[in-house]
């Protein structure tokens, strides 16, 4: 897991980040335990300064466990699924998402600045 991000593990803690991010930017990393890529995706996450993660509700999804969480997440999102996969919400809505070797901090920052 992430230093610093929430362990998402409920429908009902999707929804309230869903809703949260209303109030405040949220910020869902889709993670495969089965797949070299989403390991490699999560230690560039690793990298994410801890000030960053203070200004935003960051969650961590593992995604073999909790597939419901994953398929609704793409359901009520109305993004496609991928993994591993990082998403920005604004407003209930998906203003951000990156899958794959396009996931990196930089690009990350960037979007959250």
């Amino acid at each position: 897991m992430l230093n610093g991000w929430k362990n998402l593990d409920s429908l009902s803690m999707l929804n309230s980040a869903i809703a949260d991010s209303s109030q405040k930017t949220v910020v869902l990393f889709k993670h495969s335990t089965r797949c070299s890529i989403s390991t490699m995706a999560l230690n560039r996450l690793k990298n994410v300064p801890q000030e960053t993660l203070h200004s935003v509700d960051a969650y961590y999804l593992d995604l073999i466990a909790h597939r419901d969480v994953s398929n609704t997440i793409a359901e009520k999102l109305d993004v496609y699924h991928e993994s591993p996969q990082i998403l920005i919400l604004k407003n209930g809505v998906c203003t951000f998402d990156a899958s794959h070797t396009d996931i990196s901090v930089k690009e990350l920052l960037e979007q959250l600045a």
